[in-house]
């Protein structure tokens, strides 16, 4: 089916660190992907390192400077580029800035939107136990480590949780 999602539409959500506007879920793409768009605040770090086992990330920058570390790559993009984290490899990513980010976030195959449902329903990172949030994880294949958090702060000058912003 046909769809047009503006720029107010979709469910918005935060995640503890970052934003998400739900915009196209896998029951609208037959499973193939999904697309969240991620609202950043000024040095937010997204999330801790971690990896995916189903599927791959493609993060498009609508605005801002996104630092992204990808296995042991540190790299740094900005408006109309596109980074790759493929499954299976450690990474994370923040805003690099001092402004708001935006950022769109392609999911494939699909299914990954429903962490972030689950988790903003829950109150984000800082709304659940560890325990609920490693069984969270778990659901979804997802492998976190938690204590990566304060070095990658120090190292990248950044903070954790972020802040939430819309459009």
């Amino acid at each position: 089916m046909a769809k047009v999602v503006g720029p107010k539409d979709g469910k918005l959500g935060f995640l503890g660190s970052i934003g998400a506007r739900f915009m196209l879920n896998g029951d609208e793409s037959g499973g193939r992907f999904s697309l969240v768009e991620h609202p950043m605040s000024a040095k937010a770090l997204a999330a801790p390192l971690h990896k995916h086992a189903r599927e791959d990330e493609y993060s498009y920058i609508i605005s801002g400077r996104v630092g992204a570390l990808l296995g042991d790559e540190v790299l740094e993009a900005g408006p109309g580029d596109l980074v790759f984290k493929p499954r299976d490899q450690w990474h994370t990513f923040w805003n690099a800035g001092d402004e708001p980010a935006y950022i769109l976030e392609i999911l494939s195959p699909a299914g990954f939107e429903n962490f972030f449902e689950k988790l903003s329903d829950a109150g984000g990172v800082t709304g659940m136990a560890p325990e609920e949030l490693m069984e969270l994880c778990a659901e979804y294949e997802l492998e976190i480590n938690p204590d990566s958090v304060p070095g990658l702060v120090e190292r990248f000058g950044l903070k954790f949780p972020g802040e939430p912003l819309s459009r």
